[in-house]
């Protein structure tokens, strides 16, 4: 029996991990075996686990039974969300049962909900020291979860609506775990992306001058900060490690003048970004190609080099094998982008939140703190040049996604599953709270080739907002 019952396992599951939901969206209608017995016996163990939280909170039942969990003081404050559990034995399995992200999974299959605040319900993570009961409560607890879990053994539980999807297990990050890696996560449906990127589809952390700056606006200014920050010029070969659906490259075609190339390992990326490329008219200055970047080929190819959003799938032991595989593309005095996110812990731990990740997110994900990667970036002969933090960019960026996500949710329902919607919105809203909390973090970092002579940058930065 694990305690921490787990609430924190709903919750820090959900810290895993690109504008709030509305008080009145309604619950999708989920089946019910019906008939169910035991609600008073499910609110006496659901007001055993919550009895020490320092907010007052609704839990509603399958039969529409409600309790109140909390300080009794009318005075306390009112949580702006409350939690829906379908069935007895969604509440049992929060104290018999025995995989961490249980209450993660009860959400995506649609026997936990949550009505009212979304962000707010996750927000529960900064609670769990009070959620924590003593060995005799647990004790306490197991023996009311058996009976319910007894009470409605003859009955038949509600057929499961959802199943979310599990990422294949990666353990040496080789090409073909990582192949099949972004297979499970990018090639979803290119339709299901466009519902909630921007117009030109940057899966990226957007860069807001303003917090009131539009997404489209917000993704339009990254893809030009970073043009201007690799000093990109006409003519100049250029890079895209991780081309997405196309728009850095096109971007910088047309407005840098430069010869792009990208490479994806997504069959559903390429297909739309040559056809974007075609309809932009530049098949003869931007090309994109499916191929692992440890297979590109040559030696002081490129004048520019950027990858965005892609080094996180590399695995921290292969880091020395991509920071060198682009240093030998790069032409001396080449300039190099790398956009990522960071931890604010070293090394990739095993945890919750980590095993949230990879399972139902990103299989390859793995991530470290900016100073281990610039270690293992000068240690590949890069001179590093700048470093950007843009922790509060990504925050906006990941509030407005789930904003839209849950404005076409019923779109989405055309190319996903609803657990699938289930795990993007749980997955993102929970990325924002830990950006805006300071858990995880993003950075740019220029950097250049190492050679004799003077670098190829302007001497301040003032070129990066003239």
């Amino acid at each position: 029996m694990q305690n921490q019952v787990h609430t924190e396992s709903a919750v820090r599951s959900a810290s895993a991990a690109s504008g709030p939901m509305s008080n009145a969206q309604a619950l999708p209608a989920v089946s019910s075996a019906g008939n169910y017995r035991g609600s008073e016996l499910a609110c006496d163990l659901l007001t055993r686990l919550f009895q020490r939280l320092p907010l007052r909170l609704t839990l509603r039942l399958w039969d529409g039974a409600a309790v109140q969990v909390g300080p009794v003081d009318p005075g306390a404050e009112e949580s702006p969300f409350a939690l829906v559990f379908r069935n007895p034995e969604v509440v049992c399995s929060a104290v018999l049962g025995r995989d961490p992200l249980r209450l993660a999974e009860a959400y995506f299959r649609g026997d936990l909900d949550i009505e009212g605040d979304f962000f707010a319900a996750l927000g529960l993570k900064d609670h769990l020291q009070a959620l924590q009961m003593s060995v005799g409560e647990q004790i306490g607890a197991a023996a009311t979860a058996l009976r319910l879990r007894a009470l409605n053994a003859d009955r038949r539980h509600a057929k499961i609506q959802w199943t979310p999807s599990h990422g294949r297990i990666v353990k040496a990050h080789s090409k073909s775990e990582n192949r099949d890696a972004i297979h499970f996560h990018y090639d979803v449906s290119n339709e299901f992306y466009a519902l909630w990127l921007d117009r030109a589809m940057v899966y990226s952390c957007a860069y807001f001058e303003t917090p009131d700056v539009d997404l489209d606006a917000a993704q339009e200014a990254k893809l030009d900060h970073i043009c201007r920050k690799l000093s990109l010029q006409p003519g100049e070969s250029f890079l895209d490690v991780g081309c997405g659906w196309g728009a850095l490259v096109i971007h910088a075609a047309q407005r840098y003048g430069v010869r792009a190339h990208g490479v994806t390992l997504s069959p559903q990326q390429l297909k739309a970004a040559r056809e974007r490329i075609a309809q932009a008219g530049l098949e003869d200055r931007v090309s994109v190609e499916l191929q692992d970047y440890r297979d590109l080929a040559g030696e002081s190819v490129y004048d520019k080099v950027a990858s965005v959003g892609m080094f996180e799938h590399v695995g921290l032991k292969n880091l020395p094998v991509y920071f060198s595989t682009i240093h030998r593309l790069l032409k001396p005095h080449g300039l190099f982008l790398n956009h990522g996110i960071t931890h604010d812990s070293e090394g990739w731990q095993k945890s919750m939140y980590t095993e949230f990740i990879n399972r139902y997110v990103f299989p390859d994900g793995q991530l470290d703190n900016i100073s281990n990667i610039q270690h293992v970036m000068e240690r590949a002969r890069f001179e590093i040049a700048d470093v950007e933090a843009l922790r509060p960019h990504y925050a906006l960026t990941l509030r407005h996604w789930v904003a839209r996500l849950e404005r076409n949710h019923a779109r989405a329902l055309q190319y996903v599953n609803e657990a699938t919607y289930r795990v993007w919105r749980l997955y993102m809203a929970a990325c924002s709270l830990n950006f805006e909390a300071g858990d995880i973090g993003i950075y740019q970092v220029l950097a250049s080739k190492r050679a004799a002579g003077k670098l190829s940058l302007p001497l301040t930065r003032r070129h990066l907002y003239t």
